[in-house]
Parts: structure tokens; C-alpha cells; sequence
């Protein structure tokens, strides 16, 4: 299968299947997730796996999303490892909150927010 670009999704709505839930820690680092953290199937990243996705403004476990890109994180020292940031339909937020509510994350990298 051919790399996904993650700057197709910007501004669309997608499904998110959720593998890491809110409150839920990770497998390998140990440190819990502030938000529902997922994937957008059938594509594939930089890192050979889906196209990750932050999930925001949903403040309930849930096991898929539907929601709207609106931006990515990309990470500059990662491996083109991008994350879609996908909220509620019709809902925004500004780069300092999405900054303040994936930062139990991305605080172990260096990134852009790209809109």
C-alpha cells in the first residue's frame, strides 16, 4: 500500500478507531492518555503504520470517532510521523490548546501544528 498523505484529510471528516482510550496508559512508555488516541484505518504513515489521530473535545472513552480533521501535527524529528487532530463536527480549537491537550505526548517531540 502507497504512504498516505496526511494533508489529504485536513478539513474532511474521517473514522477514528481508537486503540488507546482516554485514561488508558501505554503499553511500552507507561505514561497515561489525556485523550482518545487512534487511527484512521486502511492508510499507512511514515512509520509503516495507519495514520495516527488525536482525538479532542470528546471527554469519554470510546472505541471509533467520527469528527473532523482540523489540523496536523507533524513531527520534525520523528520519522514523518504525522497526527491528524480530529474534533466534533463544527467544532475548532486554536494551536495553543491543541498544544496544551496532546503535550502528555508530543512533549517528546519536536512538531508543527500545520492547518
Amino acid at each position: 500500500m502507497e504512504k498516505t498523505n496526511a494533508k489529504d484529510y485536513l478539513k474532511k471528516d474521517v473514522v477514528v478507531k481508537t486503540d488507546r482510550q482516554l485514561g488508558t496508559n501505554h503499553p511500552k512508555h507507561g505514561f497515561m492518555y489525556m485523550l482518545n488516541y487512534g487511527y484512521i484505518p486502511n492508510t499507512i504513515s511514515g512509520d509503516g503504520e495507519e495514520l495516527d489521530a488525536y482525538i479532542v473535545g470528546v471527554y469519554e472513552p470510546v472505541e471509533e470517532f467520527e469528527g473532523h480533521v482540523v489540523a496536523i501535527i507533524h513531527r520534525t524529528n520523528d520519522d514523518d510521523d504525522d497526527k491528524l487532530v480530529v474534533a466534533p463536527k463544527g467544532v475548532d480549537y486554536s494551536d495553543d490548546a491543541i498544544r496544551a491537550m496532546t503535550e502528555f505526548q508530543e512533549r517528546f517531540f519536536e512538531s508543527i501544528i500545520i492547518r
